[in-house]
């Protein structure tokens, strides 16, 4: 069986590294329209400016509930999930729902729930012996949101996992673009002093302007 050539070896390797180099960078088209505009309204947040919708509630416990309330004092001071009877009723009469598996704060005189989530957050806090409970809601818009799934604040482990796999994804896509950009520089003088100024530039930046 005949050795390939070189030629015919650097076709093969082009070819491959053009495969990899355009799936990688169709995973990552949306994502990187995404960030670039995030990183976009991340730099110049000050002057981005967001009113917060908040919305306010007083509630008041019913007597059956109130009851379950007081008389769970072994939970006094820790952090422990709400009774199944307490996270119903506040799902039932509070606008924004909390998840289930989120752990409230209990303390002798109060119960805390708080639930941050991308561009906004929400909180309860029940008073134990009179069953007064205080509810409010922020939501800081779309921009917030969308600057909180490009930071992974508050987004939980599926965004997480999402964000990984899309670095390795943008990961991939810049290391075949290199290696193509390596295979066509024979024929593009200016290839590597492109690519130079793309490191120099942001390094002499943050060497001499950030301080």
């Amino acid at each position: 069986m005949a050795t390939p050539s070189a030629p015919a070896r650097r076709a093969g390797w082009l070819k491959q590294l053009h495969t990899w180099h355009w799936i990688s960078s169709a995973m990552c088209l949306i994502g990187m329209i995404l960030f670039a505009i995030t990183g976009i309204t991340l730099n110049h947040a000050s002057s981005i400016e967001a009113k917060p919708e908040i919305v306010q509630r007083q509630l008041q416990l019913p007597r059956e509930i109130l009851g379950l309330v007081r008389t769970s004092d072994d939970a006094n001071d820790e952090k422990r999930r709400l009774p199944p009877s307490l996270h119903a009723w506040i799902a039932e009469n509070v606008s924004r729902s909390f998840d289930n598996d989120v752990e409230a704060e209990w303390s002798a005189d109060e119960i805390y729930l708080a639930q941050p989530r991308p561009g906004g957050d929400a909180w309860l806090r029940i008073d134990r012996r009179s069953g007064a409970a205080e509810y409010e809601s922020t939501d800081r818009g779309w921009i917030s949101y969308l600057n909180d799934l490009h930071k992974g604040r508050h987004t939980g482990t599926a965004w997480s996992w999402f964000l990984d796999i899309f670095a390795v994804a943008c990961l991939v896509f810049c290391i075949t673009g290199l290696l193509i950009l390596k295979y066509h520089a024979t024929n593009r003088p200016s290839t590597w002093p492109l690519v130079g100024i793309g490191f120099v530039l942001p390094a002499l930046l943050a060497l001499l302007l950030i301080h």
